[in-house]
């Protein structure tokens, strides 16, 4: 931990994260067909937003500047890795952390560990099959594209609203703020796979002014104060499916119950990865 990590960090302990979110929640959905184009171009020169690879690369062609943030790629343009058991990168982001849970404990940072137990919301059932299995972290900057897809097919056995703060995930906040994505507000989408039981957690932050499932469409905001799980019958979706999306950058976690995970080479913290991309290989 350095003390440049400590100075960016710690000022986000008395921000109004939900209301600063909430305020980014109606401010990227105004619709004026002078300021969204520009905002777009700003934003995308600022970010290195690669627009060509949208299916609507022009700027003066989204109503909102949430609709351009959340914009479908051109099809064909991300590969999936084939195989029934290769795991797939679910998004295009950044491997934050990935590896083995030891005892129900994830990997965070140097010196940060936090539970699948309480990363989950606290239900010991739900946790108890991910508490030797492993795990990816993987970051998605602003630039990224901000759908989420399924990395194996799976059928949904629950969805779980947990509440909490809206700490910004970058890299010096995890490795700074102890237990960071099991404070943060989330979404857990839990899954029977062929290869054992898969958590996705879609995990806010500040101005991650929504997240969204697509069985569900808008689950934060508004939400409450505490837990909720929700059960959808018959939600299946295909390896390669799109499950759900954020509005502004954030942070999805894998967890697998299934041991038998042979990761792939050269992946790693700090490892950029494309939505599609080969992870690992599992065993039934």
């Amino acid at each position: 931990m350095n003390i440049l990590d400590i100075l960016k960090s710690w000022p986000l302990y008395v921000l109004p994260h939900h209301f600063i979110s909430r305020l980014v929640f109606r401010l990227t959905r105004i619709q004026c067909p002078t300021f969204v184009p520009s905002a777009i171009r700003l934003f995308s020169d600022v970010f290195k937003v690669n627009l060509e690879e949208a299916t609507n690369p022009d700027p003066a062609s989204y109503k909102t500047f949430n609709e351009f943030f959340t914009r479908p790629l051109k099809p064909g343009l991300r590969p999936l890795a084939e195989g029934e058991n290769v795991l797939a990168s679910p998004v295009d982001g950044c491997i934050s952390q990935m590896g083995k849970i030891e005892e129900g404990r994830i990997f965070q940072a140097k010196g940060h560990y936090y539970s699948a137990l309480e990363l989950l919301g606290g239900d010991e059932k739900c946790a108890a099959p991910f508490m030797n299995g492993q795990f990816a972290t993987i970051y998605l900057s602003p630039r990224d594209y901000h759908r989420i897809h399924m990395p194996l097919a799976g059928t949904l056995t629950e969805q779980v609203y947990v509440p909490g703060r809206l700490f910004s995930v970058a890299g010096h906040t995890a490795r700074t703020i102890p237990r960071l994505f099991a404070r943060n507000e989330r979404v857990v989408a839990m899954f029977d796979t062929a290869y054992g039981k898969l958590a996705m957690v879609l995990v806010g932050a500040i101005n991650v002014a929504a997240i969204e499932t697509v069985w569900d469409g808008l689950v934060t905001p508004p939400q409450g104060w505490g837990v909720k799980r929700q059960v959808f019958p018959d939600v299946s979706l295909a390896k390669g499916a799109e499950m759900g999306r954020f509005n502004m950058g954030s942070t999805v976690i894998l967890l697998l119950e299934n041991p038998q995970t042979a990761w792939a080479n050269g992946l790693g913290a700090d490892v950029p990865l494309q939505l599609g991309q080969a992870l690992a290989d599992l065993q039934a």
